[in-house]
């Protein structure tokens, strides 16, 4: 998941499940959805996490798609980050996952390897499904060994949420190309002047620690493994507690006890790193003005950034194979859908719903803007490799990180842990 102008705009940002559930599946056999009617239709169960307001929308893309397809009838199941994934294990452990389902890069090898994901290639080359029109190359997001598994409904990349009055009042600069050295810089001036920390905990974020890595020339996954050494992550912690005791990087304590607030909104810290469509979370929860910033980064120009996204998959097993290739075309393609939809599971993915939509909310053209110019930029590569059993280690790495931050454990013990977690989610 930088920007080629200094941060002038108001944008928000907004939450989503941050903790991965465990999930560890047989090997899955089953049918899906309905088998269908005696007049002909067939119905479809639809899954997906998220808030009110993204099922309210989907709700209406669902019922234009009935319209335009009568004989094809969905059933909509969805709930938050957490409960959903914990639910999916049981159906697909059960041989009865839905037809067609939300779906995130971490996951797609871990269930493609349970052969729960149907190879969508096989739909597109029926005819029932387009692979065209995907901007900014996300489509290669939802492939995995030649396969296309997953359909990308949206496009997000990390970004750097600053308190623009406490940037503003302490007179530093958020600017595209600063190195790490100087956002520290700024962060201590910030601390200096105002007498609150600079960021809210930067280090047990594993998706920044990637870009991190790959600005370094390495990244945090290969195809079946870690792309760094204990030593580098002892590194990487070291610096980040060293940053804590000196007041730099918030009170751990602190930011636990501001939960569910964020450490940000709620006046503690001065920056937070987090996707670019997180929006809402800062505006509701925080009496100041959130911007996006860019990322630092090592040599004042390569930011390590790349496009993750929401995608939609379906059931290997499911009855109705072109119905719900169908189905997910109309969703990533459909103009009106994407009018609905807007930008709630990131950057629409598709130039038919890109053109379609127009933001007129200041969080939405924010983000619009924001990563419209990280493409202009040049500064995108493609997504790093996510093997099976990214969700636990993403779990493992914020929670780890988060007992370094607190003084419970060492930079040392803590990178030999996560190594030794990471080893026993690649197993699984």
């Amino acid at each position: 998941m930088g920007t080629n102008r200094n941060v002038d705009r108001r944008t928000i940002l907004k939450t989503a499940g941050v903790t991965a559930a465990t999930l560890g599946l047989a090997a899955t056999t089953g049918c899906g959805g309905d088998s269908g009617s005696g007049d002909g239709t067939v119905t479809l169960r639809y899954a997906w996490w998220g808030g009110e307001p993204r099922t309210i929308a989907i709700k209406k893309t669902i019922a234009l798609f009935e319209k335009k397809y009568p004989k094809i009838k969905i059933k909509p199941e969805f709930t938050d980050y957490e409960a959903f994934w914990e639910k999916f294990q049981t159906q697909a452990s059960g041989g009865n996952p839905p037809d067609v389902f939300q779906n995130a890069v971490g996951f797609l090898r871990k269930y493609d390897k349970r052969g729960v994901l149907l190879d969508l290639k096989t739909q597109a080359d029926a005819g029932n499904l387009s692979l065209e029109n995907f901007r900014n190359g996300v489509l290669a997001n939802g492939q995995v060994d030649g396969k296309q598994i997953g359909i990308p409904v949206g496009a997000n990349t990390m970004a750097l949420v600053i308190d623009l009055k406490a940037f503003k009042k302490a007179g530093v600069e958020a600017k595209f190309g600063w190195t790490w050295d100087e956002y520290f810089d700024a962060l201590q001036t910030i601390q200096d002047k105002l007498k609150i920390a600079g960021d809210t905990g930067y280090f047990s974020i594993m998706y920044l620690y990637d870009l991190y890595l790959r600005q370094n020339g390495k990244a945090f996954f290969t195809d079946s493994d870690l792309g760094f050494t204990e030593d580098d992550l002892t590194q990487w912690w070291e610096d980040g507690y060293k940053r804590v005791r000196s007041g730099l990087v918030a009170d751990p304590k602190k930011i636990e006890q501001a939960k569910p607030k964020s450490g940000l909104s709620a006046g503690l810290a001065a920056s937070e790193f987090t996707w670019d469509n997180f929006s809402i979370r800062y505006e509701g929860e925080g009496e100041s003005d959130y911007g996006l910033a860019p990322i630092p980064t090592t040599d004042g120009k390569a930011t390590g950034q790349y496009l993750g996204s929401l995608m939609l998959s379906a059931f290997s097993g499911t009855k109705h194979p072109k119905e719900a290739a169908q189905f997910i075309d109309f969703m990533v393609h459909d103009p009106e859908v994407g009018k609905i939809m807007g930008y709630d599971r990131g950057i629409l993915a598709t130039t038919e719903q890109y053109d379609a939509f127009t933001p007129t909310d200041a969080n939405n053209k924010g983000v619009k803007a924001y990563e419209d110019e990280v493409a202009q930029a040049g500064v995108l590569g493609k997504i790093t490799p996510h093997p099976s059993g990214v969700d636990v280690i993403e779990a493992a790495f914020l929670r780890i990180g988060g007992e370094v931050a607190q003084g419970k454990t060492k930079p040392a013990d803590a990178a030999k842990a996560l190594f030794s977690e990471a080893k026993a989610a690649f197993a699984g």
